[in-house]
Order: C-alpha cells, then sequence, then structure tokens
C-alpha cells in the first residue's frame, strides 16, 4: 500500500495529495463526517423489520435475493446469474473452471461487476471471474442493462454496458441478541467439500461487525463423453473419459464493520481470496490431460460513506485498494517451453457523488472519479504500465406524476504512462446516456420504459502494451444501445395470488471498432486490431409470479426467454458477413418454480441454450448442439427453538446427465450431488 501511494504522491499534483489526504480520513476518522443515510437494500426477518430508504429505480434491475437465491441449486454468483435473461456465462467446467458473463452479446469486457457498491477492477485483460464468489455469504444479485437508473451514484456507475451488483449479507439482530451465528457446511461430488463459518456482533456506540470465512477443496474429476461427427454423419470416434487437472483449493475471508447513525451509516469492508487450481484445458487431438496450473492471491480494503447533509443535498464518498498477484505455469508435456508468467496488479479508486434536490420533482447528480492502476510482471521487455483514469458525470432526474426522465454524461480522461516501449496515446471520450419511463394510467402498475446509451471500453493493458501482441495505437471499442420495453405488474390483495410482474424488452446494440486479434506470422504471435463491427438485435420476456394458496403452502416462479440476433457486418467481403459471432444462441430460456410447505421445501430450474456457432463462419462443422440441464433440490428446517436452526438440503444438478459443453472442447459435469447444511444461532 505504501509503494502504491508513493507512486500517486510522486505526481506532485494538487489532486493527487488532496486525493491521498481524503482516503486517509475516510479510513481512519469516518465519525468525523457526521451522520448519512444508509443506501443498502431492505432486510427482512420474522422477528423484525429493518428497512432503509431507497429511491426508486426508473428502470428496475433483474434481481434474486433472498430465499430465491438461498434456495437455486447453485454453488457460486455465476451459477446464479445464468437465470438472467440475455446473459451467456462462458464456463470452462467443474467448480474451478474460470467463468465470465456477457450480456446481451456485448462482451465480457463490456460488463462492470460492483460487490457492495464497488467496481471490481482487472486492468490487465478487463474481465472478472465469477465463479471466484460464493453465494455463501451474499443477500441479493441484480443485473441492469445500460446502467443503474438511480442517479445518485459514482461515475463508474455510469461507465459499462451493463452492471452486475453483489451485495452480500447485512448483519441484523433480535431485540434481545447480540450476535449471530450461522456455520455450514457443503460436501457434493467431484470429491466438494466446504466448511464456511460466518459470525456477526452486535457492538456499542451504533457498530456492528461481520466476519466469514470459507474453505473450498475439490478434485475436480468428472466423467464426460468425447464425440466427434463428420460433416456426412460418419462418427469419427465416441468415447468416455475422465476430466482430470480440474482440482482448486481456494480460501475466503472477509470482514466488515458498519456504523449506523441516526442520518446514515458508514462501512469498511476487507476480502481476501487465495486459490491454487488447474487448468484441465481443451480437450484436442485426444489429449486429456494438461498440466496448466493457475494460482491467484488478491485482497481488497474498501469504504462507504453516504450522508445527508442538508435536505437538499447529500453526499457519498467510496475509497478502495486493491492488490492482485496471479502465477500462470505451463509445464504441459506437448508444450515446446516450460511457462512461469507472475502478475502483479494494483489500484487505488477514490469516488464523490453529490446530489442535489432541489424540488421534489427535479434532482441533479455531479460525481468525479480516479482510479490509477499499476501492473508489473515477469515478461520480458514488458511495458510496466501505469494507468490514470478520471471520470466526472453529471446527471439530471425530472420526475412527475407519470412520466420520470434521466439524463447523463460521462467524460472519461485515461493517461498512460510506460517504462519501456510505446505509450498509448491519452483518451478524452464523452458519452451520453438517457432513461424514459412512462406510465400512462394512474391506477395500473403499466411502464413503457426505454433508455439510448452510447458507451465504450478502453483497451485493457494486454489488449495494449502485452509482449508480441500488444498495439498501443488501439482505439476504444465503442457501442450504441437502444432499448424499449413494457412492463405491467398486479398485487392483487384478495386473490392466492400475491405477485404477478410481466416484462418484454426490445434492444438493438451497435459496436464499431471492435478489438481482435488476429494472426501476425504464425500462431505463437498475434496482433490486436480495431476491425469489427457488431450489430445485436433482441428481445427479452419474463415473467415472475408469488402465490400463496393457502397458509402454509407458498409458491414462486419466474420464466424467461431471449431471442438474440448478433450478426458480424465488418465487411461485405468476408464469407463470414453478417453470420450470428461466435457463441451468441438465437434462443435460450430459464425457468425457476419453488414450492414451501410449513419447514419443508422445493425447488426446480431449468436452463436452455439454443444452436450456436463455435468459429466466425458458421457452417456445419462450426454448429454446437443445443443443451439444456434440469436441477432439483429438496430442503428441510429443523427448529430447536426460536434461537437455533438447522436447514438441510439436497441438490441434484443436471438431472438427466446431459453431455454437453459451453466452450467447444470444454465438457461440462454430467449428474451430480451436493447436500449443504446451515447451522444458525
Amino acid at each position: 500500500m505504501y509503494r502504491f501511494a508513493s507512486a500517486l504522491l510522486k505526481t506532485h499534483t494538487p489532486a493527487a495529495v488532496l486525493l491521498c489526504t481524503l482516503i486517509t480520513m475516510i479510513m481512519a476518522t469516518p465519525a468525523a463526517y457526521g451522520q448519512f443515510l444508509n443506501d443498502s437494500i431492505p432486510h427482512n426477518l420474522p422477528e423484525v423489520v429493518v428497512t432503509a430508504p431507497t429511491p426508486r429505480e426508473v428502470i428496475p434491475g433483474q434481481k434474486l435475493s433472498g430465499p430465491q437465491l438461498q434456495n437455486l441449486s447453485t454453488f457460486s454468483v455465476a451459477d446464479a446469474i445464468r437465470y438472467f435473461s440475455g446473459v451467456q456465462i462462458k464456463d470452462y467446467g467443474g467448480i474451478g473452471g474460470v467463468k465470465t458473463i456477457n450480456v446481451r452479446s456485448m462482451g465480457t469486457n463490456h460488463m462492470g461487476i460492483f460487490y457492495n457498491g464497488v467496481q471490481l477492477g482487472n486492468a490487465q485483460n478487463g474481465q472478472i471471474d465469477l465463479g471466484r464468489f460464493s453465494l455463501d455469504n451474499v443477500e441479493e444479485i441484480s443485473l441492469y442493462n445500460g446502467q443503474k437508473s438511480n442517479i445518485f451514484q459514482g461515475a463508474k456507475d455510469y461507465g459499462s454496458a451493463g452492471t452486475v451488483y453483489i451485495t452480500t449479507k447485512y448483519p441484523t439482530f433480535e431485540e434481545d441478541k447480540k450476535y449471530n451465528l450461522r456455520v455450514g457446511l457443503k460436501g457434493g461430488s467431484f470429491g466438494l467439500i466446504s466448511p464456511s463459518v460466518t459470525w456477526e456482533q452486535r457492538l456499542p456506540l451504533g457498530f456492528s461487525m461481520s466476519a466469514t470465512t470459507e474453505l473450498t477443496s475439490s478434485h475436480g474429476r468428472y466423467p464426460f463423453r468425447y464425440k466427434r461427427i463428420f460433416q456426412d454423419g460418419t462418427v469419427a470416434y465416441d468415447t468416455t473419459a475422465v476430466r482430470e487437472n480440474g482440482d482448486i483449493t481456494a480460501l475466503r475471508a472477509e470482514l466488515a464493520l458498519y456504523h449506523t447513525l441516526p442520518e446514515g451509516a458508514w462501512d469498511l469492508h476487507g476480502y481476501y481470496y487465495r486459490s491454487n487450481r488447474g487448468l484441465p484445458g481443451p480437450i484436442v487431438k485426444n489429449v486429456f490431460e494438461h498440466g496448466q496450473r493457475l494460482h491467484d492471491e488478491s485482497y481488497f480494503v474498501q469504504s462507504k460513506y453516504n450522508q445527508r447533509v442538508t435536505d437538499h443535498y447529500r453526499l457519498k464518498v467510496n475509497a478502495k485498494y486493491a492488490n492482485d498477484y496471479t502465477r500462470y505455469i505451463d509445464n504441459e508435456w506437448t508444450s515446446p517451453i516450460y511457462v512461469d508468467n507472475r502478475y502483479l496488479q494494483h489500484e487505488l479508486y477514490a469516488s464523490i457523488a453529490n446530489l442535489f434536490e432541489l424540488w421534489d420533482w427535479l434532482k441533479f447528480n455531479f460525481a468525479v472519479d480516479y482510479q490509477l492502476n499499476i501492473m508489473q510482471a515477469n515478461l520480458i521487455n514488458f511495458s510496466q504500465p501505469t494507468r490514470n483514469t478520471v471520470l466526472t458525470a453529471l446527471a439530471a432526474e425530472a420526475k412527475w406524476r407519470w412520466f420520470t426522465l434521466q439524463v447523463s454524461g460521462l467524460g472519461t480522461f485515461v493517461r498512460d504512462h510506460v517504462k519501456m516501449n510505446e505509450s498509448a496515446p491519452k483518451k478524452d471520450i464523452f458519452t451520453p446516456a438517457v432513461v424514459l419511463s412512462v406510465k400512462p394510467f394512474e391506477h395500473e402498475e403499466f411502464f413503457i420504459e426505454a433508455f439510448y446509451k452510447d458507451i465504450f471500453r478502453m483497451p485493457t493493458f494486454n489488449d495494449l502494451y502485452y509482449t508480441f501482441i500488444g498495439n498501443a495505437t488501439l482505439r476504444p471499442e465503442y457501442a450504441t444501445q437502444y432499448n424499449l420495453g413494457l412492463r405491467y405488474a398486479i398485487a392483487p390483495n384478495t386473490s392466492w395470488l400475491s405477485a404477478l410482474e410481466l416484462k418484454l424488452d426490445t434492444y438493438y446494440n451497435k459496436v464499431t471498432d471492435k478489438i481482435v486479434a488476429v494472426p501476425a506470422g504464425n500462431m505463437f504471435r498475434w496482433m490486436m486490431l480495431n476491425l469489427g463491427k457488431v450489430d445485436i438485435k433482441g428481445l427479452e420476456l419474463t415473467a415472475n409470479a408469488l402465490a400463496q394458496p393457502t397458509k402454509d403452502l407458498s409458491l414462486s416462479g419466474q420464466v424467461s426467454y431471449t431471442y438474440q440476433d448478433a450478426r458480424d457486418v465488418t465487411n461485405e467481403k468476408d464469407k463470414n458477413y453478417k453470420h450470428q459471432i461466435v457463441y451468441i444462441p438465437r434462443h435460450s430460456g430459464s425457468v425457476i418454480a419453488s414450492a414451501d410447505y410449513k419447514s419443508w421445501g422445493m425447488n426446480y430450474s431449468f436452463i436452455y441454450t439454443g444452436e450456436r456457432f463455435n468459429a466466425k463462419y458458421n457452417d456445419d462443422n462450426s454448429r454446437m448442439l443445443p443443451w439444456y440441464t434440469h436441477d432439483l433440490s429438496f430442503r428441510k428446517v429443523f427448529r430447536f427453538d426460536h434461537r437455533y436452526s438447522l436447514r438441510v438440503s439436497l441438490d441434484i444438478n443436471n438431472l438427466l446427465n446431459q453431455h454437453y459443453d459451453v466452450v467447444l472442447n470444454y465438457p461440462m459435469p454430467g449428474r451430480n450431488y451436493k447436500m449443504t447444511l446451515l447451522f444458525k444461532m
């Protein structure tokens, strides 16, 4: 941390000195800022209800939270996000396999992933492995296309084509309790064992604390089917084998401190993750065993502060320091050389957002963010880049009884510096967005929703400076998004149907200057270029329902369907012109159904992914067959008195034992089982 702050101070700018002073004050003396308003989500318990005012979103995002999230047969955040419409998860298989998200065919690098309100960063390649984040301590996952339509947020929140917000559990206590304890144990197929402990403690003077740790271990071996059929229908080979080198040992630890005051709250959150995993590699030419290994060690410390200063002004301050170490080892027997690459990233981030509530119908937000990224590596002739990014956002919201309009503009100013080789030129970019919601009928929860947004993604350090393939002259990859949707919700008071929401969205995305890798002489030397143009048209349908036919029986369900037409329109002379882009299915969908009767419960989930292509040129050789999975979960809660409970659940995933690939030649597990014990006191 000292070396990182020193690098910032060596710039000798007043802004740098002010920033370091601000961060020190936030970390050291949060109470000095006074009282503020907690913007966390409401938390409901049978014994007590804790609420916090949350501004209504103009266009609500897709959400999984509370019991619905807990009841899914999922292990990580990536597994749960698969049930959102418009989402593709690139999954390389197994518990330890890397999992990244792609929404509406925009690409992983256009997604912003936020953990407790602060964005997770990876300046090296721009991708966040969602498989690293367990659901053990997660309260809610939400997904927004375009941007979150709540203007009181930092400038980074405006800076992505889509955002995912992961919110961990907030400590809540019964009136006569000073602590909560949760002890969990997961075990199942592929040698999985995962114990976890969470301790929540009420402290004096309005403070509370939460500490959680989880260990995950799995040998990762599972049987799979390896089959190849020629274009004429002849079977080239059809065999079964065992997936090797998919083991993982991972440790996660989190410590959080919260302070709630009459006018708000402050929190400080620390996160540590360490893993040692095998990378099973692709199954190509009957090679079933691979020798690649990946070691990760990362931690971050972040603080959030939110205060109502006056009746017309609110202040929000975020700060974060992150350190990420990655070691990639390739001792594959088929590889001509031994590889041992080590990467170290530092990130410093600070944000100030100011909300001016001039009248009940008119609000303004002005936000300024600063981010510093430093990357080091043991690669020969590595550029050792440093990136300074300043983001400024100005947003306004006008709200009437039947009409809400938000307008925002984001200015992004990027300066890179390198110790060797060529540095990328400076980037100064302005991108606007407009969000609109119309409620034409006063007594009906029917909404017409639309948004327009221009956005871009900066080339990553790998794109610009990676040895042999970097290109310092790359331009940012731009995207324009259009969305028009209808949403209808009912909540009848006299019917057994408690709630029903129907939503339809149509969208058009246009990507230009798409960054692609092309061979430069041989397969071991590539170059990054701005070549691509992509047109994306799509439709999403979602239905959610809650019902309580009897006092003891409650039912819930969610159905989603997505149609995507994502075509490469780079060059009319290319043979793949107007072909569907790689790995994007035209049709996909999911179903979630849950039933609870007294202390018993059952959950069913279904995921369908239609025909895709694994190459830019769509033909029979690149066509991948559709796949679908059925998952079942059974649960029972044993209550010993009002203080102690034991939750036992059994999950059966991929019930029909379907063999499929999400990514070509990376086979996924067949039928597998998991049992979870969760003790609370």
